[in-house]
Order: C-alpha cells, then structure tokens, then sequence
C-alpha cells in the first residue's frame, strides 16, 4: 500500500528554519516588553521616593513657630491673604523695623480707609509710610509689584510677611524677582497651622498642595531666563482691555 506523503515530508526547510527563528522573535520581543515595564516601575519608584523625600524637606522648612527680629530692613512687604499678615506687618513698622509698608495684593474694591478703620491706632502709619498695592492677584503678581516699589523706593533689604505654609514659595518667587535684594522671612503662624502636618489632614493637605506649587514654580523659573512668562500673563491681567472707538 502506498502511503501520502505528509505535510511535513513537503514543507520547504526554508519554513521549517522560519518557525524556530520567528518563536525565538516574539520571545525576544516579550522580553523587551517586560524590561521596558520594569524600567517603568522602577522609575516609578524612585520619582514617588524623591517626591517623598522633597515632600518632607518642604514641610520641615515650613516654620510652625514665629521668629523674632533682631534687625530691621528698608521696607516691609506684606502679601494678603489673612487678616493677621496685615496687622503683623504694621506692627513691625510701628516697631521700626523698617521704614515703609507695601500690602500687597490688597482686593480692589479695599480702600484705605477700609483698611485705617480696621486698625485705628495705626492711622497715623497709614498716612505717611504704607503703600497699597491693588494690581497683584497671585504670588507671581505680589513679586513683580514689590520689585517694582522697591526699585522705586531704592531700597536694598525686605522683610517679608506671609504665612508660614507660604513662605517657601513666596521666597523663591521674589528672590527670583529681586536679586541682589536681602529678604527676611517674617512667617506668621496660626495656632491652626502650628499643628503638624502628620496629625493634621487638613495641614497634610495644605502643605501638599503648596509643595505642588512650590515645585511648579521652580519649573517655571528655568524658563523664564530665555521667556518671562510670568510677567507676561502678570501684565496681561493687569492691563486693562482696551475700549472700542466710538463710531464717527
């Protein structure tokens, strides 16, 4: 009887070497995949380390206790955003500690006299030695008004006055702003904030959020030697939109 020949007795050993050599490729190409996805996670790892890592470094500089001036400085600077940085600061110029206030990122519709009726027994102050500033709406804002009332006061040394959580950012955006300028840190510290951030959630939480920024922001300065966005959109919502011409 005569047999058939088999599929294989007729496969070309061209196909017969294909198939070890295209097995060999997709084990190949798996292995790639999985070095490629461990890579990943590693990587993964380490960023979630470092921003750990940055995470309790920035939080560690947040001062949880205020500081004492042993100094003064030509002028104080103020940035709003609770009532007690304001008070605080006028009472370090009252104190003399320094020879001029500059409130900034004071509400638009906030006068003066708002403002002297909240604090009447620093009338006098108000009249000869604070500034308002009403064009800053953010952090970057607060820096380029104060370089801006600096340079035209001439003055060479600040002592800053923000809340503590907000200090490192708002250092980093005005010595950015104002080299060559001396800042001193007056961070004020509610008995709220003075909690720690690790039995805190709602401190845990803040903090989180200005290390998020704070990065950001450190981000943003590496452009800004080739392109100053930030005083670019600062001037565009500062400027007022221009009006339509009347019609003739």
């Amino acid at each position: 009887m005569t047999r058939k020949p088999t599929d294989d007795a007729n496969r070309s050993p061209d196909l017969a070497v294909d198939q070890p050599r295209d097995r060999l490729s997709a084990r190949t190409r798996m292995f790639g995949w999985r070095r490629i996805a461990l890579a990943a996670v590693v990587a993964g790892g380490i960023g979630a380390v470092v921003l750990a890592a940055g995470f309790v470094w920035f939080a560690w500089r947040v001062p949880r206790q205020e500081v004492t001036l042993s100094g003064s400085a030509d002028g104080i600077v103020a940035l709003t955003g609770g009532a007690s940085r304001v008070l605080d600061a006028i009472e370090l110029l009252a104190s003399g500690r320094g020879k001029r206030l500059l409130i900034s990122g004071v509400n638009r519709q906030t006068s003066l006299g708002e403002l002297k009726r909240a604090a009447p027994e620093y009338e006098a102050l108000f009249e000869c030695c604070i500034d308002l500033d009403h064009a800053a709406r953010d952090t970057t804002g607060n820096a380029v008004e104060t370089r801006r009332w600096t340079e035209s006061r001439g003055f060479r040394s600040l002592v800053i006055v923000t809340s503590s959580y907000h200090m490192p950012r708002a250092m980093a955006e005005l010595g950015h702003r104002l080299p060559g300028i001396v800042l001193v840190p007056y961070p004020v510290v509610t008995p709220k904030r003075a909690e720690p951030w690790w039995v805190s959630a709602e401190n845990a939480k803040l903090l989180a959020t200005e290390y998020v920024k704070y990065l950001a922001v450190l981000a943003r300065m590496r452009l800004e030697p080739v392109v100053d966005l930030a005083l670019a959109a600062h001037r565009r919502r500062a400027d007022p939109a221009p009006q339509p011409e009347p019609a003739s």
